[in-house]
């Protein structure tokens, strides 16, 4: 992997990190509000019925948005024994695949297409900020996976030097 590779894998990752914690930032204020949602993208009435304790939910959230962003950091510098980077590499294919969802489905959501998932936003700006942000988030994370997966075990530790010195 050239100086240009790394970067741009560099790049990718810490990109997907700060949108995991954009994300866990989002989760934190919403429960300090007690609100269920996304910014932009407030939760139906009928979902606070099934939600017993909306602080304690959206904190989970939260919890949830840190650990991805640690995903995302691991992803910058891949681990070279196997087992730990298959977890990894399969923990953010997992995690891209969710992420997405949600992305697609607030943009159904935001469009109309998908009236089942509540109404159209009622503010434009917060709900197309939110939109770009996670699809940012999920480009860039899908990017620093494809990237970590291709970087050669006997080089994540040394930065492109071989086990046996520089």
């Amino acid at each position: 992997m050239n100086r240009s590779d790394r970067r741009r894998h560099g790049t990718a990752a810490l990109t997907a990190c700060f949108g995991a914690l954009a994300y866990t930032v989002s989760k934190v204020h919403l429960a300090w509000e007690r609100k269920l949602g996304m910014p932009g993208f407030p939760a139906p009435a009928e979902s606070y019925a099934a939600i017993s304790d909306v602080r304690a939910a959206q904190w989970g959230n939260a919890a949830l948005g840190l650990l991805m962003a640690v995903l995302a950091l691991l992803l910058a510098r891949p681990a070279r024994r196997r087992a730990l980077r298959l977890a990894v590499l399969a923990a953010s294919w997992a995690g891209i695949a969710v992420v997405g969802a949600g992305v697609a489905g607030f943009a159904a959501r935001a469009t109309g297409l998908a009236p089942a998932l509540g109404a159209v936003p009622p503010r434009t700006v917060p709900a197309v900020a939110a939109l770009l942000v996670g699809s940012l988030w999920v480009g860039a994370w899908a990017a620093a996976t494809v990237s970590a997966a291709r970087i050669p075990r006997h080089r994540t530790a040394g930065r492109g030097r071989s086990p046996a010195g520089p």
